[in-house]
Formats: structure tokens, C-alpha cells, sequence
């Protein structure tokens, strides 16, 4: 088989050739045309390998908008993008691809002087449908709706379609619980799993990253991210409780590409990996915490040293003394505050147990907001680090007065609160508002699996519900796991006992001994993020 094809020009100037079939070869119809570039040197773009006339239908049929896709050239240099459009020019099928990267000499999408689909410019390549290929490092994953090409039993398992559009978070557990519901794991994915379950299926506080436009400082990736995260994972979970192995394996090898996390699609990961990797490297999301320090962060490490007489510790007081040991605080209530336990790596652990507080006050803890002197219950102006040592956070708040008899025999120094002086007055007269997030999700971790407590809903009586995604298994090598979902109505109930575990049930007894992160919302907040 023998091949000529032209150079790559500048969009403006590239002569889209008619692709004709003689004996079962390629040979283009157009007369090359001198390549005007000084650099780089692309050479002419060729086909990747043979393509036999009979597997031509499938390489449409695998090859669409949104494809991510290879064109290579005579020099043996690869050109990598995802296809933006599909369309006939020159009575030729043609893809418009957006590259990875620059190419001097390249548009932005339009072609005579049609704006065709939009990237940055330097990106656009227009080149016959039949050069592009499957991208060769995505080859591991197979195509969309080509159930056929997966070493899963597909046939036996639930659908599992693209749902588009929007679909608003379940507010209740309703028939949700039960197996094959929920998203079902597939090899070493748990962490995402469990991570994606809390963060999408009862809430909307991560709801941003579903729908923000791209950018032109995004990756050309970042709409294919953004659509399998949205219409293959979230949207199906939920409106039909169940997301099938291979979607959740195609954001993998997203992730796997184009985040600097290695391993993603095989080995064992923590959360905070995945959400670096997606929400800060692909997705390049807001961070969630801003500290007065001008740090940013998408989680919070909980560092504390341990206090042998403590047994079982909430996640506030852990929280509170971790920011009191660090001197850092928050410049603004989160929408979303995710914290993570004192333990270190899968198996070391601070304490062996930890409360999550259902109610998590973060007054304290945001510079600026008003506080209560934790002597006369009036409004703060001055917060002392050393009379609160030891103690809960809200005792380093003191008005004037008492700030002047608590210091009248020791020698600490405090420091001056911002106070608004607009409100001062009406601040001085009433009760000093609290500010309170909720508890919305608990990640476990026992023996390398993940799993996922997380409340159907909102307010204190909501139901709580249990997430495996790999709670049983059909089958041996060639078979498949099977997640399940079980319902836990009274978690709230065992969170609010100082001790829940004596009368509590095995699986629940995980959330004080196996919690890794707590997952927190601020409802308020969140609705102008």
C-alpha cells in the first residue's frame, strides 16, 4: 500500500484532498503543495497504520466529536488532540482537531471564514476523518457504547447509558439502597469511587465543576473531562443509582493522561490524589479553603500532637487544635471544608478512634467574624493563644474588660480582633451569631478499601447510607464486582451519643475506627458559589 498525502498548512491553506479506493489503497487525488512552515517541521500527515476497506464503518463508528485521537506524519512525529468537529468539506469527510499543543502557523476553528468550532489559537488542524486514529495511549480503555470490545460480561450487569444535561443531586435515599447500585469498583478503584459518591449523589455543593466553561487557559481536554465526569458517572448515578465499571475506567485513563498522578487506572489511591488530579490539575477548580496565611487548599490535614488522656476525639476539637497549633485561619466560610484524620498512611493511626462531629462551629476559625468573650458572653475584641491552651478555641475570645482581669497576672500576649464597626453597636446589644457546617459524608478506610458513609439529604434527621463499590463479586477472573448500597437511618442519632459504639452495629462502629475524611457543607455558601 503506498500513501501520499499532503504537507500540513496553515488551516487557510490546507487543500482537503477527496480520499478514493483503488484496490483497496488510499491515494489522494489533490497535488502536494510546498510546506511553508520554518518550524516546526510537522512533515505530511499519514495514516498510522494499513487501514483495510472493510474497517472502515468501525473507524467511524469509533470516531466522533469529543474523540480523543492521533495524527502522525512522515517524519514520525505525532500530533495528539480531541476532534471538535465533523463535517464534509470538499466532498471529503474531515475532522477538526483540537491539538494538545501550539503549532506555529495553525488557527483557532475557523475555515473561510467560518467559525467552525472554537480553541486557542495555534490548535485547529483540519485533516481527512480517515488519518485520525484512536488515541494509541487510550487504547487500554474501550470506546464509548462498544459494550462488545470489554473483557467484562457487560450483558449480564446493568445499563448504564450517558445521561445529558443536568440532573440535580437525590434529596432522599428512596429505593436507591440494595445491590448493584451505586458505582460499581473495578480494579483497585474504590477511592474513586467512594470519593465520587459522596461528593455528587446527595448534594450539590461540587456541582461547579460540572458545568463551568472552559477557559482558553484549560487543557483542550477539559470539556472531554468535564462531559464523561457529568453525563457518564454523575448523571447516571443519579437518575438510575448505577454507574458500570467503564465509564468510571474512561475518566480514569483521562486522569491517567493528563494529571501528573501516575497510576491512577491500576494501582491503590488515596482520595486526596484523585481530587488533585481531577479538581486541581484538569479541572483547575477554585480551592475550596483560602487561609489567612494566602495559602489555598483543596483539603485540610488534621496536625496534633496526641493527648493520651483523650480516648475518643471529635473532629472538632482535633480541628480546633490544629489551627490553634498552626496560628493560621480561614479568610472566608467554605462551601465545602474536607478534612482529613491524623493518621499517616493506610495503617497508622493517632488515635485508634475519632468522632465526626455532625455539627462542625467554625466561628472561631474565620478571621473577621464576630465572636463571643468567652468570659461575659459579650462581643471579642482580642484573642490571647495562651488562655486557651488546653482548652476549646472559643476561649481565647475576650472583650476589653475581661482581657484586662484575666491579664492583670499574667504575662501573655494578646492580639486584636477585626471587628466591623458598623456593627459593633448592635453586635454589643445581642447574642454573637454562630456559624455551623454540616456533616455530609464520612470516607473509611480498612485494610487498602475504601468505602463511604453519606447522608440522604439534609438536616439532622436526614437517613444515612452505607456505599461498597465492591461489596461482593460474580465470578472469578474474568468476572465482575458488584456494589451495593445499604440504608442506616440512625447515624445521625449514634453521631450525637458520646459513645455510639457499644450499641451501635458492627458496620456503623467503622465510622469512629476506620474514618479518613470528613466531608462538611455549608448549604448558605454554598448557593452563591
Amino acid at each position: 500500500m503506498s500513501y501520499s498525502y499532503l504537507p500540513v498548512l496553515p488551516i487557510e491553506e490546507i487543500p482537503l484532498c477527496v480520499l478514493e479506493y483503488e484496490n483497496e489503497d488510499y491515494v489522494c487525488s489533490a497535488e502536494q503543495r510546498e510546506n511553508v512552515y520554518d518550524s516546526p517541521a510537522l512533515g505530511s500527515p499519514r495514516a498510522v497504520a494499513p487501514i483495510p476497506k472493510a474497517s472502515v464503518d468501525i473507524l467511524q463508528d469509533e470516531i466522533g466529536v469529543g474523540s480523543l485521537v492521533e495524527v502522525a506524519t512522515d517524519v514520525d512525529q505525532h500530533y495528539y488532540g480531541v476532534v471538535r468537529w465533523i463535517g464534509i468539506i470538499d466532498d471529503t469527510a474531515t475532522a477538526g482537531v483540537e491539538l494538545e499543543e501550539s503549532v506555529c502557523g495553525l488557527g483557532d476553528g475557523s475555515r473561510g471564514g467560518v467559525q467552525l468550532f472554537e480553541c486557542a489559537s495555534g490548535r485547529a488542524l483540519f485533516v481527512p476523518l480517515p488519518l485520525c486514529r484512536r488515541d494509541a495511549r487510550f487504547r487500554d480503555t474501550p470506546p464509548p457504547d462498544r459494550p462488545d470490545l470489554h473483557h467484562v460480561q457487560l450483558s449480564e450487569q446493568p445499563e448504564c447509558p450517558v445521561v445529558p444535561g443536568v440532573i440535580p443531586p437525590l434529596t432522599s435515599l428512596g429505593d436507591l439502597a440494595g445491590k448493584n447500585r451505586g458505582i460499581q469498583g473495578h480494579h483497585n478503584s474504590c477511592y474513586l469511587d467512594a470519593t465520587l459518591f459522596a461528593m455528587f449523589t446527595f448534594t450539590s455543593v461540587f456541582d461547579a465543576l460540572l458545568y463551568r466553561p472552559p477557559e482558553p487557559e484549560d487543557s483542550p481536554h477539559y470539556s472531554e473531562v468535564q462531559r464523561v465526569l457529568r453525563e457518564e458517572i454523575v448523571n447516571p448515578l443519579r437518575k438510575h443509582g448505577y454507574v458500570r465499571a467503564d465509564r468510571v475506567m474512561k475518566l480514569r485513563t483521562l486522569l491517567e493522561r493528563l494529571s501528573d498522578v501516575p497510576g491512577l487506572t491500576s494501582e491503590e489511591k488515596d482520595p486526596e490524589e484523585f481530587l488533585n488530579g481531577l479538581v486541581a490539575q484538569i479541572l483547575r477548580a477554585e480551592p475550596f479553603l483560602k487561609l489567612s496565611s494566602g495559602q489555598e487548599a483543596f483539603c485540610y490535614q488534621l496536625f496534633v500532637e496526641k493527648d493520651e488522656h483523650v480516648s475518643l476525639p471529635t473532629v472538632q476539637q482535633l480541628l480546633e487544635q490544629s489551627f490553634a497549633t498552626s496560628g493560621v485561619k480561614l479568610s472566608e466560610v467554605p462551601a465545602a471544608f474536607i478534612i482529613q484524620m491524623p493518621r499517616f498512611g493506610k495503617q497508622y493511626k493517632l488515635y485508634q478512634r475519632v468522632m465526626p462531629s455532625p455539627l462542625l462551629d467554625v466561628t472561631d476559625l474565620i478571621e473577621g467574624l464576630p465572636r463571643q468573650c468567652a468570659v461575659c458572653g459579650g462581643l471579642a475584641r482580642w484573642e490571647c493563644a495562651e488562655c486557651a491552651r488546653g482548652a476549646a478555641l472559643d476561649a481565647a475570645a475576650l472583650c476589653r474588660a475581661c482581657l484586662r482581669r484575666a491579664h492583670s497576672t499574667r504575662q501573655h500576649k494578646a492580639t486584636p480582633l477585626t471587628v466591623f464597626e458598623e456593627y459593633s453597636s448592635i453586635l454589643e446589644s445581642c447574642p454573637v451569631p454562630r456559624v455551623y457546617m454540616e456533616l455530609f459524608a464520612v470516607l473509611c478506610i480498612e485494610t487498602s478499601h475504601y468505602v463511604a458513609f453519606v447522608k440522604a439529604g439534609v438536616g439532622h434527621d436526614a437517613p444515612w447510607c452505607f456505599f461498597d463499590s465492591m461489596a461482593d463479586r460474580k465470578g472469578e477472573r474474568d468476572g465482575y464486582n458488584i456494589p451495593e448500597i445499604v440504608s442506616m437511618k440512625e447515624v445521625g442519632a449514634w453521631l450525637s451519643e458520646a459513645d455510639p459504639a457499644p450499641r451501635a452495629p458492627p458496620l456503623a462502629r467503622r465510622l469512629l475506627a476506620d474514618a479518613y475524611m470528613c466531608f462538611y457543607r455549608s448549604p448558605d455558601v454554598a448557593m452563591y458559589r
